[in-house]
């Protein structure tokens, strides 16, 4: 409860009454700037504790991947924050040109469908002609070949029938008193000379 003086209560009039000096409570149990060293404490030398060199290894590392975390997430949250913004204000312009990239990302796979198609298409024409062609030709190479069998079959039943014709002037056992009488009856004079044209220019006469 405040006591009220005048329509003010008494703190009101302490907080608006005028102060002198700045007064500081002195708290329990410390001791002020200019107190003198304790006894129990005089002559004592502050010596660090010791510093295992394995340990302080190890913080390091523990140090150097916390500041890369850390760098990490900062630069996570303000590539985040720019994004958010960049979205605020560009949103509609990015909505757009998504729009259009979409757009134009769908002509470009209808053309290329298209294309797709087409060389599809030149493709199947082009290996039914080349099969058309290898066939026709395996085709005249067949021909070919049968046409040269006959003509040799041709050839060599024509040679048969001149060794058979020429078979009939052959001496055999059988008419060779009558060959003989024959030679001797018409004698031949193998014994002449021929000109450049074979024409028979000299000839000897038998004895």
């Amino acid at each position: 409860m405040f006591q009220v003086i005048g329509g003010r209560s008494v703190q009101a009039v302490r907080l608006l009454a005028p102060r002198s000096a700045v007064l500081v409570e002195a708290v329990r149990g410390r001791k002020s700037r200019n107190d003198p060293v304790a006894k129990s404490k005089e002559g004592r030398i502050k010596v660090p504790p010791p510093v295992d060199p394995v340990e302080m290894v190890v913080l390091k590392e523990r140090y150097s991947e916390y500041e890369l975390i850390m760098r990490a997430l900062r630069l996570e949250f303000k590539e985040e924050v720019l994004r958010k913004k960049y979205e605020e204000e560009m949103g509609s312009q990015a909505e757009e040109r998504s729009r259009r990239e979409k757009e134009e990302h769908r002509a470009l796979m209808d053309w290329n469908n298209q294309e797709n198609l087409q060389m599809l298409k030149a493709r199947i024409l082009r290996i039914q002609k080349e099969e058309e062609e290898a066939e026709s030709k395996t085709v005249e190479a067949a021909i070919q070949r049968e046409e040269e069998l006959q003509e040799f079959i041709r050839q060599k039943e024509k040679e048969i029938l001149q060794l058979q014709e020429e078979a009939k002037n052959f001496i055999t056992l059988e008419n060779l008193d009558q060959r003989i009488e024959e030679a001797l009856d018409n004698p031949k004079n193998y014994n002449f000379a021929i000109d450049k044209e074979g024409s028979v220019v000299k000839r000897t006469v038998l004895q």
